[in-house]
């Protein structure tokens, strides 16, 4: 048998399980928050077309307007000004969206201190553990924030302003120009940690991945669902030319 016979047929037999990492997406998705002197992303609305009615009597459908950094969604090189001579969301080579993944488990850390972040020097005791970091695969982060569905739990304004977790700017750096990872994957509403406007750089997760051509996924779910290490994750954008990002249905293939 062909090495792709074998997978369909893992997958029909469900010794290889695939997990969905997508929110849904609907007017009540929770958005990025930024200050109002700056422009807003756009609440996904559907606008019906027409429902088996008198504007279309044997079929339904609707037009849609949301951003493109809505729910779960890709971060294309160009999102950020660090990136914005290299690839668009339709320029990402196609090889990018199906790629090997590893699962860092910080939950604990985070249900006690929503500020945590992980530092270079937990990413390499982790693949030290685990045998080391996958070839253009996803660092994915699991923080157990994905089960805050709502604008304010996602957001947790506090008195210092967005309080989530996420990752220091040294390690982000060194995920960008040192690691063999393409990017990372988040619970969070977007890759950086709340407070990560007041870091230096600001927002690096953005400003260093985006600058050295790397992704990011934001608005996982079900990450909890998956192993530390073996699961190889689909990422699939919408083919924006000259877009910055797309939301994206977001898969992970796991042996059972």
């Amino acid at each position: 048998m062909s090495v792709l016979s074998d997978l369909t047929a893992a997958l029909s037999s469900g010794s290889i399980q695939v997990i969905d990492l997508t929110a849904p997406l609907s007017a009540e998705t929770p958005l990025l928050e930024l200050p109002p002197e700056f422009g807003q992303t756009a609440q996904f609305q559907l606008e019906e077309i027409s429902r088996y009615d008198d504007q279309g009597p044997a079929w339904y459908w609707n037009n849609f307007r949301t951003g493109e950094h809505t729910g779960t969604h890709f971060d294309a090189p160009n999102h950020w000004v660090t990136g914005r001579d290299l690839a668009d969301i339709a320029s990402v080579p196609v090889g990018a969206f199906v790629a090997p993944a590893i699962v860092m488990d910080v939950t604990e850390q985070v249900a006690a201190d929503p500020n945590f972040l992980i530092e270079r020097e937990d990413v390499e005791a982790f693949a030290a553990e685990h045998g080391g970091l996958p070839e253009g695969g996803w660092l994915l982060c699991r923080t157990g924030w994905s089960a805050r569905v709502t604008q304010e739990e996602m957001i947790n304004n506090t008195e210092t302003g967005p309080t989530s977790p996420g990752m220091s700017a040294a390690c982000a750096r060194w995920v960008a120009e040192e690691s063999p990872l393409q990017g990372i994957g988040v619970e969070t509403v977007g890759t950086d940690a709340g407070a990560a406007h007041s870091f230096d750089p600001a927002f690096p997760c953005h400003s260093f991945l985006m600058g050295n051509n790397k992704y990011g996924l934001a608005q996982l779910q079900n990450l909890d669902q998956l192993p530390p290490t073996g699961a190889v994750v689909l990422a699939s954008p919408l083919k924006i030319i000259g877009g910055s990002g797309s939301p994206a249905r977001v898969v992970a293939l796991v042996e059972r």
